[in-house]
């Protein structure tokens, strides 16, 4: 493969229920607005390709109850970075998709190109949105194409060069090119146009993850046989396993019509503190749930070579690291360095959209006349 994207996420603590107790901050400050900037500068600089911003309706099951959307964190954070892509979680599960497509194009326009959305599902939100709970597979899988759906139409309903800005004759739009989309789903319809111009990428990197992205049969709204993603399908798809040959056979299952990302937990050795006796002290406070996602922990160099075997076989990982204060500068300084200097991996271009560093094309717009004769 002639890229392999390196992305992070950097809600919280870090993946471990106790990782707040290991934090470079007191608990009063984990929340604020400094702690979350100097993170994510530290994942800029050690070059990721993005960074996730995991997010719920409901509070975390443990550590800090509070939380600030994820949205709103990428946003905040967008004007003083230039090469990381942001890529803050939104629940397709009850949510309205017009308010989501507007966020996430505003965010294209505050990060200059590097917005993207992962596309989760929060089927146990239902009572905080006084909605009746979604509790089957395909409920939930519906809303999550339909939500996708539409945002890709709402953000092709403004055509490239609809914005005129002509102050001599005081015409600012030209109405011809702003268009209906029309759509009409079972749990919700949207007419449009968006209120937010199409965004500089053209359509936002869309992540799919939770139950359709993590190593489980991949949806067909996914799976466009073209060798590209249809309209209404995501760009990248996160995979996982407990093992890399159940993550490695979950990818080559995924792979062909999208890009095809690990999910992956790392807790590295310290100087003088291996990982295992790190996750003893954590577990001891409060124990991890063993789930489905691939999991690391040992010394940078195993690390290495896990993530260049992972690179022959998928276009990227995200790794969520056990305590992001502790992982993240092992990460920066012996880890990352060490792919770079073989070619694995590249630090993203300056001044590129998170498209470009994925290696994906900029869409056509749908709507487009030129477009739509071809």
């Amino acid at each position: 493969m002639s890229r392999f994207a390196l992305g992070i996420e950097l809600d919280g603590a870090g993946y471990h229920p106790a990782a707040w107790r290991r934090s470079a901050d007191e608990p009063a400050r984990l929340l604020s607005a400094q702690t979350l900037q100097a993170r994510v500068s530290a994942a800029e600089n050690a070059g990721f390709t993005l960074a996730t911003f995991a997010d719920s309706i409901l509070p975390p099951a443990a550590g800090p109850a509070g939380r600030v959307d994820a949205p709103t964190r990428a946003s905040f954070v967008a004007a003083t970075t230039s090469t990381l892509g942001l890529v803050p979680a939104v629940a397709t599960t009850y949510a309205e998709p017009f308010h989501t497509a507007s966020a996430l194009a505003t965010l294209d326009y505050s990060s200059r190109g590097r917005a993207g959305w992962l596309a989760t599902v929060d089927p146990a939100a239902a009572a905080a949105w006084g909605r009746p709970p979604r509790t089957t597979e395909p409920e939930l899988r519906r809303e999550h194409r339909d939500s996708i759906e539409v945002a890709r139409r709402l953000w092709d309903s403004w055509e490239d060069d609809a914005v005129i800005r002509d102050w001599t004759t005081g015409r600012f739009l030209d109405r011809n090119k702003l268009h209906y989309i029309d759509f009409e789903g079972e749990s919700f319809s949207v007419k449009g146009p968006a209120i937010v111009p199409r965004p500089p990428q053209g359509q936002v990197v869309v992540f799919s993850d939770g139950v359709f992205g993590t190593g489980q049969a991949i949806p067909p709204e996914l799976e466009s046989g073209t060798g590209a993603p249809s309209f209404g399908a995501a760009d990248v798809i996160l995979v996982s396993g407990p093992d890399p040959e159940t993550a490695i056979a979950a990818a080559e299952r995924a792979s062909g019509a999208t890009l095809v990302f690990v999910d992956l937990e790392v807790a590295l050795d310290l100087p003088g503190r291996p990982a295992a006796d790190r996750l003893a002290e954590l577990n001891a406070h409060h124990r991890a749930e063993s789930g489905a996602r691939l999991h690391f922990s040992g010394a940078p160099g195993e690390l290495i070579a896990l993530l260049t075997r992972l690179s022959r076989h998928v276009d990227g990982v995200r790794l969520h690291p056990a305590v992001i204060d502790e992982d993240l500068p092992i990460l920066a300084r012996a880890v990352l360095p060490a792919l770079f200097r073989t070619g694995v991996a590249h630090r993203p271009i300056p001044g590129g959209t998170l498209r470009a560093n994925l290696g994906l094309d900029r869409p056509a717009n749908r709507y487009a006349k030129d477009h739509i004769s071809e």
